[in-house]
C-alpha cells in the first residue's frame, strides 16, 4: 500500500517528495513526465510514495491508483490563483467515490508573494463540502532555498503522513 501524491503541473509535488525523502531542499523545475517513486523510512514504518505527473495527460491515471492507497496526498500552489479551481474540481472529482481515504492537503509555495494564506486555500477547495466521515488536514508549506534543511511545516507533514500511514495500516 502506497501514498499517492497528486496536485496540477507545476505544484511542487516532486520539490516535496526529495525535502521529505532527505531533510533538505531540493528543487525541481522539470514537470514530472509520468511516475516518481520514493521510499521514506522512519522510526515507525516504511512509506512508499507515488506522484503522478499533474499534466493533462497523466490525470487519467489518478483514479486507477486511488483504491490501492492508505493516504492522498494533494499539493496545490497557493500562489497560483488561476488554478485553484481546477485544483478543486480534480480534488472533489477523485474522492467523491472515496469517503473513507484519508487526504492531507498541501498548501504550498507559501513563502511565494501574493500566496493564499490557509483560510483562503481552505475556501478555494472548498474542503469543508467533502463531509466529516473522512480524516482530512489541511498544511501550508514551502521548499526554501536549495541544500537548506526543511521547514519546520515540511517536518510537521512528515509526522502526520506517517501517523496516518500507522493508523490505516
Amino acid at each position: 500500500k502506497q501514498i499517492l501524491v497528486l496536485g496540477l503541473d507545476g505544484a511542487g509535488k516532486t520539490s516535496i517528495l526529495h525535502s521529505l525523502a532527505t531533510n533538505h531542499v531540493k528543487r525541481s523545475v522539470a514537470p514530472t513526465e509520468g511516475f516518481n517513486a520514493i521510499c521514506i523510512n522512519t522510526e515507525e514504518s516504511q512509506m512508499e510514495f507515488l506522484e503522478i505527473g499533474g499534466s493533462e495527460s497523466l490525470r487519467s491515471y489518478w483514479r486507477m491508483y486511488l483504491p490501492k492507497v492508505l493516504l492522498l496526498v494533494y499539493v496545490v500552489d497557493s500562489a497560483d490563483h488561476a488554478r485553484l479551481p481546477m485544483a478543486k474540481q480534480l480534488l472533489h472529482q477523485l474522492i467523491q467515490n472515496n469517503s473513507t481515504l484519508p487526504v492531507v492537503v498541501l498548501a504550498n509555495k507559501q513563502d511565494l508573494e501574493g500566496a493564499y494564506c490557509i483560510t483562503d486555500i481552505h475556501d478555494a477547495l472548498a474542503l469543508s463540502d467533502i463531509g466529516d466521515e473522512r480524516k482530512m488536514f489541511l498544511i501550508g508549506t514551502h521548499v526554501a532555498e536549495d541544500g537548506s534543511e526543511i521547514s519546520s511545516s515540511m517536518k510537521d507533514a512528515k509526522e502526520l503522513i506517517g501517523t496516518l500511514v500507522l493508523e490505516t495500516q
